[in-house]
Parts: C-alpha cells; sequence; structure tokens
C-alpha cells in the first residue's frame, strides 16, 4: 500500500509541477519530429528540410597497398590497379572523393574509396602505390596524415561507387 501512496505522489508531483505522463511526452515528441520533417513550401516548389553534417577530418596514419595485389576483387567489385587512386577506409561510403594530406610533407593527392580497410591497426586509411609516390610516402610505407571527405556518393547510385 506504501508503495501506491509513493507512486500517486510523485506522479500528482509530476502533473502539478507541468509534466505529462511518459505516453503524452512520447506523442508530442513524435509530433514535433513530424513538423520538423515535414515538406515546406517554398513559392512553387517544395523542399524537404536536411540536416546536414560538415565533413568529418580525420587525422592518423596511412600505409599504402603492395603492388602485388594489382588484378584483386576490391569491395566496390572492380580490380585493384596500383596506378589508381584507390583507397580503403573502414565506414566513407564506397565511391566517396577524399583529399589526403601528408603531414609531413604537406603534399596532397584526391582519393576514391573503393575497398574496405585498412586491416592494420592503428590505421585510418590505405592508398594505392601510385597515390603513396604522389603524397611522397612511399620510402617509409607509413606517414601521418588528414583526411577530408569531399565528394559523397547520392545513396542508390551504385555507379559511382565503381568509378
Amino acid at each position: 500500500m506504501k508503495r501506491w501512496g509513493l507512486l500517486t505522489t510523485c506522479v500528482a508531483a509530476a502533473l502539478a509541477w507541468g509534466g505529462a505522463p511518459a505516453e503524452a511526452t512520447g506523442k508530442a515528441r513524435a509530433e514535433s519530429h513530424a513538423q520538423a520533417n515535414a515538406p515546406r513550401a517554398e513559392g512553387q516548389r517544395t523542399t524537404r528540410a536536411r540536416r546536414t553534417a560538415a565533413p568529418r577530418v580525420e587525422r592518423g596514419k596511412a600505409s599504402y597497398y603492395a603492388a602485388d595485389l594489382a588484378g584483386r576483387r576490391m569491395a566496390d567489385g572492380g580490380r585493384f590497379d596500383p596506378r589508381s587512386d584507390a583507397a580503403a577506409h573502414r565506414s566513407l561510403p564506397l565511391g566517396s572523393k577524399a583529399r589526403v594530406r601528408n603531414l609531413e610533407n604537406g603534399r596532397s593527392a584526391t582519393v576514391t574509396v573503393r575497398d574496405r580497410g585498412p586491416r592494420a591497426r592503428g590505421r585510418i586509411l590505405d592508398v594505392s602505390p601510385g597515390t603513396a609516390e604522389r603524397l611522397g610516402m612511399k620510402g617509409e610505407g607509413v606517414a601521418a596524415v588528414e583526411v577530408t571527405p569531399v565528394e559523397m556518393p547520392r545513396p542508390g547510385d551504385a555507379e559511382s561507387a565503381r568509378r
């Protein structure tokens, strides 16, 4: 009996304080979310509100693929070409383009994410030997880099992922 008295007191206090039962709060939250995402008229066009996020810049170590992997299948279904701008990243969508800058010498190159990886611990990116040469990291094998996404494929655009 004491528990019900305490529960009743808490509910009464919450309602008196301006609170609402959990179901009402959830419903109100769902309604406000639906309103925020509802189409809005602008003259003759209808647009949908979008949330845009700034590109996430990553810093870490990059390495490069061995040239003897030439011709092997990549995650996007294509074959690896050591002279290409192909790169492997764990989370960027396949087909994304990113600017990679070598933090040790300032050189940069644009890569296309075509594979998943790298598998080595502590690395954020694998690049092709051709890109490694452009970045000036071929001698060392590993370099500190900054990766900035510059172009993302449209959802469902399979062709851009294969280029």
